[in-house]
C-alpha cells in the first residue's frame, strides 16, 4: 500500500461516464462480448490514472520466466515503471477460473484488476483484496481507490533488485533520452552548457566521440549518482569529485526545464532502497567489491549491451585480482629485491574499472609507506564514466578506512589510456584532470597492473559497434612487439 491514499468518490466523472457508456453498448447496441466492452473499463481506468500520474498502456507484451504475457492494461508511471495491471474477461466466462489460467501464465498479482463488465477481483502482493460490483458507483470508487492507491514495495532481496533494475533500465533510459533530445532542440542554457562538456569529452576522451555518447553519459550519472552517494556515504561527491561537477553543470541545465530530479530518483526508490540496504550489510572488501561489480555489470547489461561488448564490460573475480596482486608482491620481492610501496615503485592501473585492484594494493603497502605512495606513486585510468565515480569514491573510501582519514585520490584519470600518447592530448578534460595526467606521464611507472577490456572486435558487422583505431599505440606495437616475434 502507499502512504498517500487515492480517494476516488462514487460521483466522479470518470464512474458515471463508464456506466453511462457500459449501458449505451449493452443495451442500445446490444453488446455483450470482451472485445467490444472493454474500452468502457479502459476509458475508466484512463480517466482516474492521472490521480497518480500514470497512463494506461494496452495489451503490452512483457517476458516473464521465459513466456511472453500481453494484460490487457498495464498501468505505468512516466519513466514507463509498471504499477498496476488489468484484465478484461467476457460476462460468459467463469472469471475464478480465468483468474487461475492466468496465474499460472505467470501474470503478475501485484496489483491487478480481474473485470468481466458485472464484476471486478482486485489481486495486491498475490492476494485477493476485494470484490466488485460493476453496476454500483459505491463498489467501484473503493475498487479504483484501493487500486490507485497500491505502491510497489521495496525488494526484500537485493539480487531479485538488481536483476529488476536491468530489466527496467532500458525503458527509464529511453524516457530520459527524450528529454536530452528536447533540451538539446529547446534549452539554451543546456546547450550551453553541452557544448562546453562536449569539447572538454573531445579533449579527453576521443576527438571523434559522437552527442549520442555524451548523452549516455549523462543518463549513467543520472541513474547512478544516487547509488554512488548513498553507498560510500559520499554526499558531497558532486561536489568534491573534479569530472562529476562538471556533469552536474550539465545535469542542472537539463532538470531546470525538462523535467523534475527528485521525482525522477523517487519514481526509482524501491530499487535503490533494497540495494542500498544491501550495501549497508557490507563490511568485508571483497564483499564489498562483489557488490559494486553486479551492480555496474548487470546496469549495463540492460542499460547497452553495445557499451557492454565495446568494452568488455565483464570484472575480475575479487580472487583473481587476489592472486594478482600477490604476484606482483612476490616479483618485486624476488626479482627486483623491492616491495610495494617502496619510493621507486610506481604503480599503473590502465583501465581500472571499480578500481578492485589499485584496493588491493593498498592493504599490502607497508602502513609506514601507504599515505605516499597513495598520494605520489599510485596511478589509475579509465574511460568510462560510471566506473570512473566508482573507482573514485571505492580506492578514496578504503584509504580512510585504513588510514583513519580522507584524502582526495588523485592519481585516478578520467581519460583513455591508449590516447595519452599523443600529446595533442594534453588540452585534457579539465585542468585539474590535466595536472594529474601529466603527473602520471613523467612518473617512472615499474608495475602496469589490471585486466584491459578483452574484446577484440563486434561479432556482426550489421552492429556498427567497432572498436576504436588507436594509430600510436598501434605502430609501436608492430614496430617493436611485433617485430621481434616476428
Amino acid at each position: 500500500m502507499s502512504n498517500l491514499r487515492v480517494k476516488i468518490s462514487p460521483e466522479d466523472s470518470a464512474i458515471t461516464q463508464y456506466l453511462q457508456a457500459k449501458q449505451a453498448l449493452i443495451k442500445k447496441q446490444g453488446v455483450s462480448g470482451e472485445g467490444q466492452l472493454r474500452s468502457a473499463f479502459a476509458d475508466l481506468l484512463k480517466g482516474v490514472a492521472s490521480k497518480r500520474n500514470w497512463m494506461l498502456v494496452e495489451e503490452l507484451s512483457e517476458r516473464v520466466k521465459g513466456r511472453t504475457i500481453r494484460p490487457d492494461g498495464t498501468l505505468r508511471d512516466e519513466w514507463r515503471l509498471p504499477h498496476g495491471y488489468w484484465e478484461a474477461k467476457d460476462s460468459a466466462d467463469d472469471l475464478r477460473s480465468e483468474v487461475h489460467k492466468k496465474r499460472e501464465r505467470g501474470y503478475p498479482f501485484s496489483n491487478i484488476i480481474f473485470e468481466d463488465t458485472q464484476q471486478a477481483i482486485l489481486y495486491q502482493d498475490e492476494q485477493q483484496v476485494l470484490e466488485a460490483d460493476l453496476s454500483d458507483p459505491e463498489d467501484i470508487a473503493r475498487l479504483l481507490s484501493e487500486f490507485l492507491s497500491y505502491d510497489v514495495p521495496p525488494f526484500s532481496e537485493f539480487e531479485e533488485a538488481v536483476d529488476a533494475f536491468k530489466e527496467q533500465v532500458p525503458r527509464i533510459a529511453q524516457e530520459l533520452m527524450k528529454r536530452i533530445k528536447a533540451a538539446h532542440r529547446e534549452n539554451k542554457a543546456f546547450q550551453a552548457a553541452y557544448a562546453a562538456f562536449r569539447e572538454l569529452c573531445q579533449n579527453s576522451l576521443n576527438p571523434n566521440i559522437s552527442d549520442d555518447a555524451i548523452d549516455e553519459m549523462l543518463i549513467q550519472h543520472l541513474l547512478t549518482e544516487r547509488l554512488i552517494r548513498r553507498i560510500f556515504k559520499a554526499e558531497t561527491f558532486t561536489r568534491r569529485n573534479v569530472i562529476a561537477r562538471k556533469v552536474e553543470d550539465v545535469i542542472d541545465a537539463l532538470t531546470s526545464k525538462h523535467f523534475n530530479r527528485t521525482q525522477f530518483l523517487g519514481s526509482l526508490d524501491r530499487f535503490y532502497t533494497a540495494i542500498e540496504n544491501a550495501a549497508d550489510r557490507l563490511a568485508d572488501i571483497q564483499e564489498k567489491q562483489h557488490f559494486l561489480n553486479t551492480v555496474y555489470e548487470r546496469f549495463f547489461q540492460g542499460y547497452s549491451v553495445q557499451v557492454a561488448d565495446t568494452h568488455g564490460i565483464v570484472y575480475t573475480p575479487q580472487p583473481i585480482v587476489d592472486f594478482m596482486c600477490a604476484a606482483v608482491e612476490e616479483v618485486l620481492r624476488d626479482e627486483f629485491h623491492t616491495e610495494l610501496g617502496d619510493d621507486n615503485v610506481y604503480v599503473l592501473d590502465p583501465c581500472t574499472g571499480t578500481g578492485s585492484f589499485i584496493v588491493n594494493l593498498l592493504h599490502r603497502v607497508n602502513v609506514r609507506n601507504r599515505p605516499a605512495f597513495y598520494k605520489e606513486r599510485l596511478f589509475a585510468n579509465e574511460v568510462m564514466l560510471m566506473p570512473y565515480y566508482i573507482a573514485s569514491l571505492n580506492i578514496e573510501h578504503e584509504y580512510n578506512q585504513l588510514e583513519g582519514r580522507y584524502e582526495p585520490f588523485e592519481g585516478i584519470c578520467f581519460v583513455d589510456t591508449l590516447d595519452i600518447a599523443k600529446q595533442a592530448q594534453m588540452a585534457m578534460f579539465t585542468e585539474e584532470n590535466a595536472e594529474r595526467v601529466q603527473r602520471q606521464l613523467q612518473a617512472p611507472i615499474t608495475v602496469i597492473i589490471g585486466n584491459p577490456p578483452y574484446n577484440v572486435g563486434q561479432v556482426n558487422e550489421n552492429d556498427n559497434n567497432k572498436n576504436r583505431q588507436y594509430p600510436v599505440v598501434d605502430a609501436r606495437v608492430r614496430d617493436t612487439y611485433a617485430a621481434a616475434s616476428a
